[in-house]
């Protein structure tokens, strides 16, 4: 039934009482008819409801907000009830419900309809991104509760960027017409720092290396570049789950950090952080089993699976990913609703615990649907491709939290959090989402110096996350002393549709005589690539190369005729490599930028003769292995090598050789060790050897007094390497000049020390080194300094 008919079947019982008491009550049907009188301003014939200030909104609609009871009537309920509904639509700024015996009269006053909404003032924050922020949008409505609340909302979004004496006006700008602009004047003041970071209840590890740990760092004189000191309590409070894991990781099993305060010093103009942390002891890992209770399921085969080990340092991380492993194994096996949890037990020492995979078969969930926020930038389909799971497949916990550490490898958003919430039905899983995205843009102009390459400027252009696409633009541009040249790529880590990568590297480089070589060199072509990960320590890269190169000779330069090899390679003139490969690496470390734990190898294979003018076999490795001493000295081991074959008859080319250096052993000058042309009368150039190794074994330690968010740390290092077994040609038909090969495998070392800063402006390092052994030909560089660009 409208609300016309039940007002018009009203009408109908009011006539009828009138009439049948019109004979007793006489002289009262004057009055009670005056009031049953339709109201002129809706022009409806005994209405009930009379709407006036109405302009834009009809009167029927806003009868429709008040429900009658049985007897056509509005009670106290009904006209509450209405009113709440009215101021509820955001039409209007101004209601109220007025009774006159039987009538409502309901006074309205139409909100305006905003036409422009604008921010002014804003630097530090976008448009773009204050905008999905608010409420307040052009052609609905100004409210002046939304608007102060819009207000609070620009304030916590400038919070988040350290800026916590942000202030926001809203100013209206009448355009007629019952229309107007909204503009919020925002004053964005100065940055917030954090001044102070303490922590209470850790005697585990000390202050400094804590420090390392979280994403906040304590203001210093490079924070107006790295930005890092800003007041953030989002990501203040996910520093607390950093610290958590990090213990959890270093055998701290019951560690927690149950507090941080943050306390403003308005003399100080910034925030002092205490972070509370309960360490619990030290644990080392039990026995270890997995137990299925699963019929048909061998449990023996998902053992081999597992990486933990009796007797080692416990580390919660470590059981997170062999939980993964676990459950993703399972999910090729045909379990998808199988839940892995892994099961501790204190052993009586109270030192052990052990641990028990225990497989059960969980309740039957699918995802519903994934519903991603705060991704203004990076599309859907880049967030999605880092699930192993879609909408419709069985829901698996360890599958998610894979998902949300690879979404934070990214390193395309501030924040990640995924969660859960129950779908349209019991056996409907939602995840949810929550991105917080940050700049993924690259742009320098940069100069540097070093030993090897004299001074060096540089361009760089560039973006991780190009449009949002998650495709990787990068460019370089540089001139330096000794040489020129630049380098241009695009990566696409999703180019199949899932995590494998494709892309293509254009290059070329110009090198010219200098100190350490009597010749010059010319580079330039293409290589592509297609990379995929394995596991999550393990992934492949394949490529394909084709390059351009020659080596020059300037004899004007050069106050000796150069060896005989350069001027060889030099006559051969230019040649092509067209060439095929792959690497292969593999990495435990727990930071791969500032890893003090766990190692990395990288083996890397190449094979040129697939046309093109030469033919050759190439291989090297590379490993690195770190531990932590302590609080603040850590551990390295390195080792290398690598070999180089020509096949089918052809030689190695001169400039693919292995030349000993300074990045081999330190101490030593580039090209200063390795097979060399003694003969007499020539610049006695290193003309390269076939096989290299070197050994390092190094100390790192923070500098004492100074925070560890500089990056500055000083070394002390052992090297010895060597390159040896020249396989160029050795006789020269046509010419007169000799080739006295030095080639012997003479082991170089040397000891030394140094400084590194892991600036912001790029790597700097300083060593001075002393050789121990060397050959009597070498040439020695004791000191070494390199600035990269910046």
């Amino acid at each position: 039934m409208s609300l016309l008919q039940a007002r018009s079947r009203s009408d109908r019982r009011a006539k009828t009482g009138v009439l049948s008491l019109a004979a007793l009550l006489f002289l009262s049907v004057p009055a009670f008819a005056d009031d049953m009188k339709p109201a002129a301003t809706d022009n409806k014939p005994n209405a009930t409801i009379v709407v006036e200030g109405n302009k834009r909104v009809e009167a029927a609609t806003v009868r429709s907000y008040f429900r009658s009871d049985a007897n056509g009537r509005y009670d106290e309920a009904a006209r509450d009830a209405g009113l709440k509904a009215l101021i509820e639509t955001r039409l209007f700024d101004r209601v109220s419900v007025d009774r006159s015996g039987e009538k409502l009269i309901v006074h309205l006053h139409e909100a305006p309809i905003l036409g422009k909404v604008a921010f002014e003032g804003n630097k530090r924050v976008k448009d773009t991104d204050l905008t999905p922020v608010i409420e307040s949008k052009p052609r609905g409505s100004l409210q002046p509760a939304v608007v102060q609340s819009d207000v609070n909302k620009i304030v916590e979004a400038y919070k988040h960027l350290g800026r916590d004496d942000v202030s926001v006006k809203p100013v209206t700008i009448d355009r007629g017409n019952d229309r107007v602009d909204l503009v919020f004047e925002v004053t964005e003041g100065a940055k917030t720092p954090v001044k102070e970071i303490n922590f209470v209840g850790n005697t585990a590890f000390g202050k400094r290396q804590l420090r390392a740990v979280i994403k906040t760092s304590q203001n210093n004189f490079l924070s107006f570049i790295t930005g890092g000191d800003v007041y953030d309590p989002d990501i203040v409070n996910n520093d607390r789950e950093l610290l958590r894991k990090y213990y959890r990781s270093k055998g701290y099993a019951d560690a927690e950090v149950p507090a941080v305060k943050a306390e403003y010093d308005p003399a100080a103009k910034g925030f002092a952080l205490t972070y509370t942390i309960e360490e619990g002891q030290a644990y080392r890992f039990g026995d270890v089993s997995v137990d299925s209770h699963i019929e048909g399921l061998d449990a023996r085969k998902l053992r081999r699976l597992l990486t933990v080990q009796s007797g080692a340092t416990f580390d919660g991380s470590a059981l997170d990913r062999n939980n993964e492993k676990i459950s993703t194994e399972l999910a090729k096996l045909g379990y998808p609703f199988s839940r892995v949890q892994a099961r501790t037990t204190r052993n009586g020492d109270g030192k052990r615990i052990d641990i028990a995979f225990t497989i059960d078969q969980g309740p039957r969930a699918y995802i519903e649907r994934l519903d991603i926020h705060g991704n203004i930038k990076t599309r859907d389909y880049v967030i999605r491709r880092e699930f192993d799971v879609r909408e419709g497949d069985a829901f698996n916990k360890g599958l998610i939290d894979r998902a949300e550490r690879r979404l934070k490898n990214l390193d395309y958003f501030k924040t990640v959090k995924i969660t859960t919430r129950q779908g349209s039905t019991p056996d409907r899983v939602i995840l949810d989402v929550d991105l917080q995205e940050k700049d993924t843009g690259d742009f320098s102009i940069a100069g540097g110096y070093s030993t090897t390459d004299g001074w060096l400027a540089e361009l760089k252009l560039g973006d991780r996350n190009f449009g949002g696409t998650g495709l990787a633009l990068n460019s370089a541009f540089s001139y330096g002393q000794y040489g020129r040249g630049f380098d241009v790529s695009a990566t696409d880590p999703g180019f199949f549709g899932n995590r494998a990568s494709a892309g293509i590297d254009l290059s070329a480089k110009q090198t010219d005589f200098s100190p350490y070589q009597s010749y010059g060199t010319l580079n330039y072509g293409a290589t592509m690539l297609v990379g995929t990960p394995i596991s999550e320590e393990l992934g492949m890269q394949f490529r394909y190369s084709i390059a351009r190169q020659d080596v020059t000779l300037d004899p004007a330069s050069l106050a000796v005729p150069p060896s005989i090899v350069v001027q060889q390679a030099a006559a051969s003139g230019p040649q092509w490599v067209s060439s095929v490969g792959d690497t292969a690496t593999y990495s435990t470390v727990d930071n791969p930028k500032a890893p003090t734990d766990g190692f990395t190898s990288q083996l890397r294979q190449d094979l040129a003769g697939l046309g093109g003018d030469v033919r050759f076999l190439r291989t090297t490795e590379d490993f690195h292995y770190y531990h932590a001493l302590n609080d603040d000295v850590v551990a390295l081991a390195r080792a290398q090598g690598g070999y180089i074959t020509g096949w089918g008859g052809s030689q190695v080319p001169l400039i693919d050789n292995f030349f000993g250096g300074p990045s081999l052993v330190r101490g030593f000058a580039p090209n200063g060790f390795g097979p060399r042309d003694l003969t007499p009368g020539t610049t006695m150039d290193n003309v390269g050897g076939s096989m290299y190794w070197a050994t390092s074994a190094e100390l790192q330690s923070n500098v004492p007094g100074l925070p560890s968010e500089y990056g500055l740390k000083a070394i002390a290092f052992v090297d010895s390497g060597s390159v040896f077994r020249y396989s160029g040609p050795t006789t020269f038909p046509g010419s007169t000049q000799s080739l006295q090969l030095a080639n012997a495998n003479v082991v170089r070392s040397s000891v030394g020390v140094g400084m590194t800063w892991a600036s912001p402006f790029g790597p700097l390092n300083v060593t001075y080194a002393v050789p121990i052994t060397k050959a009597s030909y070498d040439v020695m560089q004791p000191l070494g300094f390199t600035a990269s660009p910046f």
